[in-house]
């Protein structure tokens, strides 16, 4: 049985709130298992743990968390400009020479694309149920900011876009849910991919993801591509567990030479071209 490590900042409203959910649904007591931790509980297939720290720096997972602890899920706050109401899913990493959010340049984390996509698909099905499926956007996120240093997959699950939702109680509880859900049947058959192309919020990738039961690992948007390069889709490959053996590009949103760059990677690899 696997066990997710299922970790939150204390001072995010968004990560708290959920935290707290969960915590109150299995009746949760209080545990020692973590290190450095403000808050650790432990249920039958997860610990759950709170740090000072904002989640984009949580590169310390591996020494703070049980060593039995498999896969992590981050639950977390999502900022947007645009206000964009949203319960999202997202892997991390910077693709470029910069990491102003956490992480290291050209570095990309695990990617975890079995449980973010039914992460997903719970929160569109909870979205619904609960009638917030027209005021908010379910979606894949792209591939963004830390951590980038942990040595287990890793995914974010969030709330989106501002004070006002993330404090929402409903919110707390749907994205909660999505994470219940998941823990009390982890068990999930879905086809690993790589996305490359679209917006930060890859509505097309997104919409392969329900149609064809594509669960997507890192996704490089459209303003990421100046990055593209062998070495990084190597990167997008290789840090996936599972692997992907499928490249998922979204022809409208990439330029010939950047399929170029693509169409040679998968070269002799196995891996398997899709333009959508």
């Amino acid at each position: 049985m696997e066990i997710y490590g299922i970790a939150y900042s204390i001072n995010d409203p968004a990560g708290s709130g959920m935290a707290e959910y969960i915590v109150k649904y299995y009746g949760l007591g209080k545990s020692d298992v973590c290190r450095d931790a403000i808050t650790c509980y432990v249920g039958d297939n997860f610990v759950l743990a709170g740090f000072r720290e904002d989640v984009i720096y949580f590169d310390f997972l591996d020494d703070r968390l049980p060593e039995n602890v498999s896969r992590y899920i981050i639950l977390s706050r999502h900022s947007s400009a645009k206000k964009v109401r949203s319960y999202t899913v997202h892997h991390t990493g910077n693709f470029g020479p910069e990491a102003p959010y956490g992480g290291r340049p050209r570095i990309l984390s695990i990617a975890n694309p079995i449980v973010s996509h039914k992460l997903l698909i719970n929160l569109k099905m909870l979205a619904e149920e609960y009638g917030r499926i027209n005021e908010y956007e379910v979606s894949y996120e792209a591939t963004h900011h830390g951590p980038t240093d942990v040595r287990k997959p890793l995914n974010f699950i969030e709330i989106g876009s501002s004070i006002d939702e993330w404090k929402d109680p409903v919110n707390h509880e749907i994205a909660a849910l999505a994470v219940i859900k998941f823990l009390e049947n982890p068990r999930h058959k879905c086809v690993p991919v790589t996305g490359i192309g679209g917006g930060h919020y890859p509505r097309k990738h997104t919409k392969m993801a329900f149609e064809k039961n594509y669960c997507y690992g890192h996704i490089m948007a459209k303003y990421a591509l100046q990055h593209l390069s062998p070495e990084i889709l190597e990167e997008m490959i290789v840090k996936s567990d599972p692997v992907p053996q499928r490249i998922v590009v979204e022809k409208k949103g990439t330029r010939r030479e950047h399929r170029r760059v693509i169409e040679q990677y998968v070269l002799g690899k196995g891996i398997i071209l899709e333009y959508i």
